[in-house]
């Protein structure tokens, strides 16, 4: 983004709601980043609009630095090598993304455990499904598995407290669980993450 410097709106019609709108801009530069940024909210004021100090921020995000990460929408991106060498941008679930959906299926299973089993595990299916949906994409595969294996786990955990016996020992869970067929960790979204990297 040499030269010149556009930061354009829609400015036709008439605003029905203000919504906040998150992006990720890449530059080469360092100079092009500030520039950007202070066109940007000189741009959002005009409209009555205001950048969020406390979440925007301008970082390095190089190749050479694959310490350098930043969250967006709860993903983190940092910089990976693929088989050949080639660098490209990875993406995992956000850790603190992942800490607060374990903290809420736990707090489902505490409310739900007495539910009979095919509607609690169908609903533990959506829940599943949905996850898969949002952070299903490529080079995430292990933070699928390891929301799976912690939901495994809890289900198991939760299950064995309906009453004061033990309903479930490990093998009779795993059979509980295949005849109920909950849906394993899977790629939904294949997206190509090369072509963003080389723009970086």
């Amino acid at each position: 983004m040499r030269r010149e410097l556009h930061v354009r709106f829609c400015e036709g019609g008439e605003v029905q709601s203000l919504s906040a709108t998150r992006l990720v801009c890449a530059f080469e530069y360092r100079e092009e980043a500030d520039a950007f940024y202070r066109a940007l909210g000189e741009r959002l004021r005009k409209f009555g609009l205001e950048l969020a100090e406390d979440k925007t921020r301008i970082i390095a995000f190089e190749r050479h630095r694959s310490q350098t990460s930043f969250e967006f929408l709860g993903f983190e991106f940092r910089w990976g090598t693929d088989r050949s060498g080639k660098p490209y941008l990875k993406r995992r679930t956000a850790r603190s993304k992942l800490r607060n959906s374990l903290a809420q299926f736990t707090q489902w299973c505490k409310e739900n455990r007495n539910l009979r089993l095919s509607q609690l595990f169908e609903q533990v299916r959506v829940k599943l499904r949905g996850y898969y949906n949002y952070y299903g994409v490529s080079g995430n595969y292990g933070g699928l598995k390891e929301f799976y294996g912690q939901v495994v786990k809890l289900l198991w955990k939760w299950l064995n407290r309906r009453s004061q016996r033990c309903s479930f020992n490990w093998h009779g869970f795993h059979e509980l669980m295949t005849h109920f067929q909950l849906p394993r960790p899977r790629i939904t979204k294949r997206i190509r993450t090369r072509v963003v990297a080389s723009l970086v």
